[in-house]
């Protein structure tokens, strides 16, 4: 059985004003993940992905569809009951910068999900040294404060506090993508080590192939709130069934110009015959 299923998932958010028309921003999405696996989530600005993300934790309700979690409908359960799923079900969002209060210390930071969950602050101090050991930074980083680390060390403290629980599964929303290349590969290594260590689940949610490709063992292609491919992550970004997940390929940077170059002209070709 997956860990988590989502099936004919549909968000709707309403219109602005008293002739605004309500917009689908997810439109019967279906798919899994399995424990230990990580399943990419791409697409475009807009296509719905992060939303995805959010109707999972709760944060958007949904208009139709089911969400099951361990084999449990969550989608329509209240904060009372939802609360033993929250440890289960954690997040690392994009920003590093605003995600995490600069005014409180590593550790205060780590301290307040253990310290909820009932944890003595004896025992959350020695999780939060572990945590920290977990995801490369040193020990005395506990004591400094969030505005002090760089872009990449704060998604680092990020990471540590969606684990701090032991999660199960942990949406990835934009994750790496507003860090450089050099940090962005580190933190995408990091988050491979965790999951072979802890066995956690990732939905990987990113606007670039290239990075989904490098972390996923299956990858789902959105576009304007639909899936439009789901597969294994060898064939869908080896040998796509659609065209649109094509361009997303041939849109991905690469190191060498005249590879770029090729790559921008079977773009331009592919787009100029799905016109036609």
């Amino acid at each position: 059985m997956s860990l988590l299923e989502l099936d004919d998932l549909v968000v709707r958010f309403p219109g602005r004003g008293w002739r605004g028309k309500a917009f689908t921003a997810v439109d019967r999405v279906s798919l899994d993940i399995r424990r230990g696996e990580t399943v990419g989530l791409v697409g475009e600005s807009g296509s719905g992905k992060t939303t995805v993300g959010r109707a999972i934790l709760g944060l958007t309700p949904i208009a139709g569809g089911a969400i099951r979690f361990d084999g449990t409908e969550i989608q329509q359960l209240g904060r009372a009951q939802r609360r033993p799923f929250a440890a289960r079900i954690q997040v690392v969002f994009q920003d590093p910068y605003s995600s995490l209060n600069p005014t409180m210390s590593v550790a205060d930071i780590l301290s307040e999900p253990l310290r909820a969950a009932g944890m003595a602050r004896a025992q959350a101090r020695g999780r939060i040294t572990t945590l920290l050991d977990q995801v490369g930074l040193p020990g005395d980083a506990a004591d400094r404060y969030a505005r002090e680390f760089s872009g990449g060390q704060r998604q680092r403290v990020a990471i540590a506090r969606a684990l701090a629980l032991d999660p199960e599964l942990v949406i990835c929303d934009e994750a790496v993508s507003a860090l450089d290349l050099s940090t962005r590969d580190r933190i995408l290594s990091l988050l491979i080590d965790i999951q072979e260590r802890t066995g956690v689940a990732y939905l990987f949610v990113s606007h670039d192939i290239a990075v989904v490709r490098h972390i996923s063992h299956r990858v789902a292609v959105m576009k304007q709130g639909t899936v439009l491919e789901f597969g294994s992550c060898a064939r869908v970004t080896s040998e796509p069934t659609h065209h649109f997940t094509h361009e997303l390929l041939l849109s991905s940077l690469v190191a060498d110009p005249e590879r770029q170059r090729q790559r921008r002209a079977r773009r331009q070709a592919l787009q100029r015959a799905s016109s036609e």
